[in-house]
């Protein structure tokens, strides 16, 4: 590969990192309603067909903001479970962890959870950040726990219901704790087999 196409790599690499940071600005700053190709293209101060050069429209920025998010969320829960010494503060701190992030970037939340995207969950194409996300919760469980992909899945989904619900002001915010407390008593007193 030569010198000059290897430098016309990194700056289409560049570019479309450029994009998916600006919808992600824009999207927290105003909601994804004002994330439109048009808007992008003067933030980022490139022309539309640049932008879809690159994306294939709005559902293709979503989808890759998406995927940005799910190895922040990766390394956030990573680091949560690291710090904790012993498998049910593991599990505790993954699940505060992802509370946090879900509360802490929103619109990012969205895109990764309820915008509607073609990422691919639980099959052969899931992204690899989205699996090493999963992972963490998966490695909350003892390795000799058969059902831990099920214990895994049955918590994220609760923490799902959990943030969007405290999101939208269904369930108050102020009970989270005992929420959490609870599911997290729950799962790891079930029984393995």
């Amino acid at each position: 590969m030569s010198a000059l196409t290897e430098r016309r790599e990194r700056e289409r690499a560049h570019r479309h990192q450029l994009i998916i940071t600006a919808a992600r600005e824009l999207a927290e700053a105003e909601g994804w309603e004002a994330v439109t190709t048009r808007r992008l293209a003067e933030r980022v101060e490139y022309s539309q067909p640049v932008l879809y050069s690159h994306f294939n429209g709005k559902d293709a920025i979503v989808s890759a903001v998406a995927i940005d998010g799910f190895s922040e969320l990766a390394a956030h829960l990573r680091r949560a479970r690291q710090a904790a010494p012993e498998p049910e503060q593991a599990l505790r701190a993954v699940c505060r962890a992802y509370l946090e992030f879900a509360t802490e970037r929103p619109a990012l939340y969205q895109a990764m959870f309820v915008l509607p995207t073609d990422v691919k969950f639980a099959s052969t194409e899931t992204p690899p950040p989205l699996r090493s996300a999963f992972g963490e919760f998966v490695d909350c469980f003892r390795p000799d726990n058969e059902r831990r992909e099920l214990f895994a899945e049955v918590t994220w989904s609760a923490l799902h219901g959990m943030a969007v619900l405290s999101d939208s002001g269904r369930i108050p915010p102020a009970g989270q704790e005992e929420r959490l407390d609870f599911l997290v008593t729950q799962i790891t007193r079930t029984p393995a087999d």
